[in-house]
């Protein structure tokens, strides 16, 4: 008597199907990722951008940050108090230094168009460079003022700012009052 099977045996297992499915599927998933990117990941970006916005589409986020549209771009080579850093007057009287430096930055470009040169990126990742309002540019023109100061890197902008600060402009007419941070530069 011979045995009948009620089942047949399972196909021998197909090994490179599976494997050749999943590489495809990574291949596709990479591909994926890489087009969703930014193309300045990949060194195809320009480095240097002109930016420009209309006086009604500029506002002042603090003292060294301008938003032109929905673009956010930090002065380049300048460093100004932040908003709500308490420096005081001669008087002793507190004030809000960050905030008076946005408000002088507002009244050198209100009512202006706007050009930028973008340079770069900062550490977070916001855009960096150097501004022209009516003929005037805003990052020179905010450290003579004296209401920022020069970064050690912006050789054009020292002089500026050792010129602000014999004329005590700005945060520098009380330097005892003037930002922590300021203190080791007198």
């Amino acid at each position: 008597m011979t045995r009948r099977r009620l089942f047949r045996s399972a196909p021998a297992p197909r090994r490179w199907s599976g494997v050749a499915l999943g590489s495809l599927l990574t291949v596709l998933a990479l591909a994926g990722i890489g087009l969703g990117l930014p193309a300045n990941l990949f060194g195809s970006a320009p480095r240097e951008q002109d930016w420009t916005a209309s006086a009604a589409q500029l506002r002042v986020v603090d003292g060294d940050t301008l938003r032109l549209g929905e673009r956010t771009l930090r002065l380049a080579g300048l460093i100004s108090p932040v908003r709500g850093q308490t420096c005081s007057t001669a008087g002793g009287v507190g004030f809000d230094c960050g905030g008076a430096a946005a408000e002088a930055l507002a009244r050198l470009v209100q009512n202006r168009d706007i050009a930028c040169r973008v340079q770069g990126r900062d550490r977070f990742g916001r855009a960096l460079g150097t501004c022209q309002a009516g003929g005037i540019e805003t990052n020179a023109a905010m450290v003579e003022a004296g209401w920022a100061l020069a970064e050690p890197a912006a050789t054009a902008l020292v002089s500026a700012e050792q010129a602000a600060r014999a004329a005590r402009r700005g945060l520098w007419s009380n330097q005892a009052g003037a930002p922590s941070s300021w203190q080791g530069r007198f």
